[in-house]
C-alpha cells in the first residue's frame, strides 16, 4: 500500500473518531441543558411562590401594625382614664373617711347624751318612793327622758288644779330638772275621749292645755325652775297611749308627761362640731 493511500485512510479514521466524540459531547450538552432548564423552571416557580409568601407576609405585617396602633391608642386612653379614676377614687375615699369620722362623732355625742339621760333617770327614780313609783313612770325613749304622771295623783277630778298630794312628787322632779341645767322641759297634757264642758273649759283640748300649764306654773312658781326652759302643750284626746275602750285605757290616756330633752341649740352645736381629725 502506497503512502498516499495510507494517509487517506488515516485521515478518514481521524474524522470518524472526531465525529463520534462530538456527538457524545453534544448529547451530554443537551442533557445538561435539559437539566439546567428543569432547574431553572423549578427555581422560577420557587421564586414566584416565595414572592407570593412575601406579599402575604407584608399584608399581615401591615395589618398587625394597624392593629398595634389601635391597641396602643386604646392603652393610652385606658391609662388616661385610670389616672382620672384614681383621682376620683382618692376623693371618694377621702369623703368616706370624713363620713366615718362624723359618724363616730355622732355616736360619741349620742353615747354622751344616753349616759346623761340614764344618770338623770336613775337619780330621779332613786328619789321617788315606792308609792310614788306606782303613779310615776320614768323611761328613756330615743334619747329623751319621759316622766309620765297619773292624772288622779296630779289633779282634782275633771279639773286642772294641782292637788296637795302631787306637791312632794313635783318638788323631787323639779330638783332633778334644776340639777340638769342643759336640758329643756316640755309638759304635755293628755285626756281620754270623754267630752267635757265646764266653766273656762270648752273641750278636751282646753283641759289638756290647762293641765300642762298648771304643772309648768307650779314648777316655776313653787319650785324655782327657770321658765325659759319650760314649754306647755296639750294633745287633747288625739294622741292616746292605749285604746279608750276600757277604764284602764282611759286612765292611762289621761296621764301628763314631763319630757326632758337636751337644749336643741346646744345639741345641734355639739353635733355640728367637727371631729378632731378634721380640724
Amino acid at each position: 500500500m502506497n503512502m498516499k493511500k495510507v494517509l487517506v485512510i488515516s485521515l478518514v479514521s481521524v474524522v470518524l473518531m472526531t465525529s463520534c466524540a462530538s456527538k457524545k459531547d453534544l448529547l451530554a450538552c443537551q442533557e445538561e441543558n435539559k437539566a439546567l432548564q428543569s432547574n431553572y423552571q423549578d427555581t422560577k416557580e420557587q421564586l414566584a411562590a416565595s414572592n407570593t409568601r412575601v406579599a402575604s407576609l407584608e399584608e399581615q405585617i401591615a395589618e398587625l401594625r394597624k392593629t398595634n396602633a389601635t391597641l396602643q391608642a386604646s392603652l393610652d386612653k385606658s391609662l388616661s382614664n385610670t389616672s382620672q379614676n384614681n383621682v376620683s377614687i382618692e376623693k371618694l375615699v377621702d369623703q368616706i373617711n370624713e363620713s366615718n369620722q362624723y359618724i363616730r362623732h355622732l355616736v360619741e355625742v349620742k353615747s354622751k347624751s344616753d349616759s346623761l339621760n340614764m344618770v338623770l333617770t336613775n337619780n330621779l327614780t332613786r328619789s321617788l318612793s315606792k308609792e310614788e313609783l306606782k303613779e310615776v313612770d320614768v323611761q328613756v325613749l330615743k334619747g329623751v327622758v319621759y316622766i309620765s304622771l297619773a292624772d288622779n295623783m296630779l289633779y282634782k277630778s275633771g279639773s286642772y288644779e294641782i292637788t296637795d298630794r302631787a306637791s312632794e312628787t313635783l318638788s323631787k322632779i323639779a330638783k332633778i330638772i334644776k340639777d340638769y341645767r342643759d336640758y329643756d322641759v316640755l309638759i304635755e297634757g293628755n285626756t281620754d275621749d270623754v267630752p267635757i264642758k265646764r266653766e273656762n273649759i270648752r273641750n278636751n283640748w282646753d283641759l289638756s292645755c290647762l293641765r300642762a300649764s298648771s304643772v309648768v306654773q307650779a314648777l316655776q312658781n313653787d319650785y324655782g325652775v327657770d321658765p325659759k326652759r319650760l314649754t306647755a302643750g296639750g294633745r287633747g284626746e288625739y294622741n292616746p297611749l292605749q285604746p279608750n275602750t276600757t277604764e284602764l285605757g282611759k286612765q292611762r290616756n289621761r296621764r301628763t308627761q314631763i319630757i326632758i330633752t337636751p337644749k336643741l341649740d346646744e345639741f345641734m352645736d355639739l353635733i355640728g362640731q367637727a371631729p378632731e381629725g378634721d380640724k
